[in-house]
């Protein structure tokens, strides 16, 4: 079994959405968009969905750095959060023999967090 956790501040999130318009298409899907501009406070939800996307990253071993691939990674449901794995992220998942990935995301009014454990694939 493998973990990944993150922790994000919301206001982070807020200025990054604000400052840079194309954020929102570089790292979440047209689902995702669509999911987090309907809810009351679109930043936290973005922010719990970064967080989220980040703790799978980290819990594959294929890390969050320059060549993470964001929209490799969606997140989708509530109020228990589903992952899917498209392109590079599920290609690594499937060299690296990942098995089940379950995600958890919460958030206050200033912090999200996200952690993801990834399951080891049943050898028989």
């Amino acid at each position: 079994m493998k973990v990944g956790l993150d922790l994000i501040e919301i206001a982070r999130i807020r200025r990054t959405l604000e400052r840079y318009p194309s954020f929102r298409e570089r790292v979440f899907t047209q689902a995702e968009r669509d999911y987090c501009d309907s809810r009351p406070n679109p930043p936290q939800h973005y922010a719990a969905r970064f967080a989220g996307k980040e703790a799978v990253g980290k819990a594959l071993g294929f890390g969050v750095a320059r060549a993470f691939a964001w929209l490799d990674v969606e997140i989708s449901g509530r109020p228990k959060p589903g992952v899917r794995l498209t392109g590079r992220v599920a290609d690594w998942a499937r060299r690296n023999e990942a098995g089940e990935l379950d995600l958890s995301m919460t958030h206050s009014r200033e912090l999200a967090a996200a952690v993801c454990v990834v399951r080891d694939v049943d050898v028989d």
